[in-house]
């Protein structure tokens, strides 16, 4: 078992997102942390004709990992929207064995600058975990009138919680790489999930985002220390967070004094997109309006 590797899970609609993160890690992971990639086995062919025999990284099957719970049904993704069953997938990758930690990417993450194990890893070997109450956001987003946005944060971060009883303010790590342990995942299946006859397919839904379940298990079950850092990557959530960050001298290359990496979030940034267009051209018009009256109004 390895210590550390990264890991993207990935669909055919963010292949060439995908692309682009493991060419910005090609040029960055100065210690050649290992890379692994899983799609359905449907969309196995087509990544590899892609992304092409050059590109390093291990391929493993989405159903290769729901298989690895004894106690799901094969086929489970299928009953489920393609957004929780990614989640669940990235939170269940722990079971193959391939590492003791894992650094979870979306396809839309972008490297900047050098990374290394010590980026991730403290020095007795546990994983940093990325933990804070997220105030900066959420006061931009107030400041901006965008009030909807922390009241679905706030009720996720309180209904998480609550599945564990536990009192105290709400944590968030909403932004990738996520730097997950698999004692961590484990101490979740064998004190909450198992105890009460439950999967984490069962507990991972809309409302119970993979990422708190994770902060809460740190917090509940202490399998690791914990060891707190801010979010490695500056993400754009929004376009109107984009626009209104850009307009006061944020850039890629000053980025790189704070952060590892980038995102920015494909459900606002959709040049990426791969295969036909998902929405028909009426309504990618309007997404467009819609986005240039965000910018207009990121100058007020």
């Amino acid at each position: 078992m390895k210590e550390l590797v990264l890991y993207c899970k990935t669909y055919s609609r963010d292949f060439l997102r995908v692309k682009r993160l493991l060419a910005s890690i090609d040029q960055f992971n100065v210690e050649n942390i290992p890379v692994y990639i899983s799609t359905s086995e449907a969309e196995h062919e087509e990544l590899e004709r892609l992304l092409g025999a050059a590109t390093q990284y291990h391929w493993v099957s989405d159903e290769s990992i729901i298989a690895a719970n004894p106690k799901v049904t094969l086929g489970i993704e299928k009953s489920r929207s393609g957004s929780l069953a990614q989640q669940a997938i990235k939170a269940e990758f722990w079971r193959l064995g391939t590492s003791e930690n894992y650094v979870c990417l979306d396809s839309d993450c972008i490297f900047i600058k050098e990374f290394r194990r010590s980026d991730f890893i403290a020095a007795d070997g546990n994983p940093f975990t990325v933990i804070y109450q997220n105030k900066e956001f959420f006061q931009l987003a107030q400041n901006r009138r965008q009030s909807k946005v922390v009241e679905n944060l706030v009720r996720e971060g309180n209904m998480v919680k609550a599945l564990f009883s536990r009192i105290g303010p709400n944590y968030y790590c909403p932004c990738p790489p996520f730097i997950w342990s698999a004692k961590v995942w484990a101490s979740l299946d064998q004190q909450y999930l198992q105890p009460r006859g439950l999967s984490f397919w069962d507990i991972s839904t809309k409302d119970h985002p993979e990422t708190l379940l994770y902060l809460e298990a740190v917090l509940n079950y202490q399998a690791i220390p914990l060891y707190p850092i801010e979010q490695l990557f500056r993400i754009y959530y929004y376009d109107w967070q984009y626009f209104f960050l850009k307009r006061a001298g944020e850039r890629e290359n000053n980025l790189k004094t704070n952060y590892l990496g980038v995102i920015y979030q494909s459900n606002w940034d959709s040049d990426l997109d791969y295969g036909p267009p998902a929405k028909s051209l009426p309504s990618r018009l309007l997404r467009k309006a819609k986005r240039l009256a965000r910018y207009l109004q990121s100058y007020f």
